[in-house]
């Protein structure tokens, strides 16, 4: 898929230098011709990157990357200032309001297609990571509502192991202690498990004949 690059300029014949010199290189390419408009377009459409003018009118480059960059899921688009002005200064306060890179016109083109495909790497590479950070957060989320779910799991089983004496007639078990006991006094005591009584059907039979003649 293509990257898609913004161009913001007031003057048309320099968008139309830059779109050819980037569809060229294989890239998507839309434009603004003012710093509102560019606002309304980013407002409705995903950019890998944006090429910003500083010198427009109504709504200067500078203004204009402040408020796209106010704009959520938009924050982290790239914005490389393109301007005549090349004093530090105007280089410092593009920086300071959010941009990634500046080039000064007139541009040298394998220095500008070098630094749109760096920030361009960059953005699709960053997307990536917080693609996978949002897949693991709900991974980790999975697996700890598991984890409690197999907690819940453990503390209801516990096992009785080795060899259990038990009386032929009885039944009683004999504990560790040498001390005798019902064998469901003994496993509610060594384990978890609770009991209730019923009656099997043969034990109901011998015991209720009454209930159960035919």
């Amino acid at each position: 898929m293509k990257a898609n690059i913004l161009i913001v300029d007031d003057i048309s014949r320099n968008i139309q230098v830059l779109a050819n010199i980037l569809e060229r290189s294989g890239y998507a390419v839309s434009f603004a011709l003012s710093g509102q408009q560019a606002v309304e377009i980013v407002q409705n459409n995903g950019f890998d990157l944006i090429l910003l003018d500083v010198m427009m009118p109504v709504l200067n480059g500078y203004e204009t990357c402040l408020r796209i960059k106010e704009i959520r899921g938009r924050e982290n688009i790239p914005i490389i200032f393109l301007t005549a002005r090349g004093e530090q200064e105007d280089i410092n306060k593009g920086f300071e309001v959010g941009a990634v890179d500046y080039l000064t016109k007139p541009f040298n083109t394998p220095e500008l297609l070098a630094r749109v495909d760096t920030h361009v790497q960059l953005k699709k590479t960053r997307d990536l990571l917080e693609e996978r950070n949002c897949e693991l957060t709900v991974k980790n989320v999975e697996l700890r509502e598991l984890n409690s779910e197999l907690q819940a799991m453990l503390e209801k089983v516990e096992v009785l192991e080795g060899i259990l004496p038990i009386c032929s007639f009885c039944k009683k078990i004999r504990d560790d202690q040498g001390y005798w006991s019902q064998v469901e006094t003994y496993i509610s005591e060594h384990s978890k498990a609770l009991f209730s009584h019923s009656l099997c059907p043969e034990c109901a039979r011998n015991h209720y004949p009454d209930i159960f003649e035919e």
